[in-house]
């Protein structure tokens, strides 16, 4: 799934980092424009770190409770606009 994830965040001009897992405690995450939470599928610790991590950042917080790829692409349609040289880009 996560080069699914990783192909699909391309086609909207995105890039995109896939954390299947809890690992180094998220240190690399950043300041995206956007974090996806997918919140059936990751650990309640999980979430409480990546929100941790954005915290004070300008960093819009989408939470989906399914981690399919019709629900991470109902997420990009919401939050990016296609064509338009803008798309969000972390």
């Amino acid at each position: 799934m996560v080069r699914q994830y990783m192909d699909l965040c391309r086609q909207y001009r995105c890039r995109a980092k896939v954390y299947p897992k809890k690992t180094g405690g998220l240190k690399n995450i950043g300041s995206p424009d956007l974090l996806v939470l997918f919140t059936n599928t990751v650990s309640h610790t999980m979430v409480r770190c990546a929100l941790n991590e954005v915290k004070g950042a300008r960093t819009q917080v989408a939470r989906s409770h399914s981690s399919s790829m019709a629900a991470l692409r109902q997420v990009l349609e919401a939050h990016v606009a296609l064509g338009n040289g803008e798309a969000h880009r972390r």
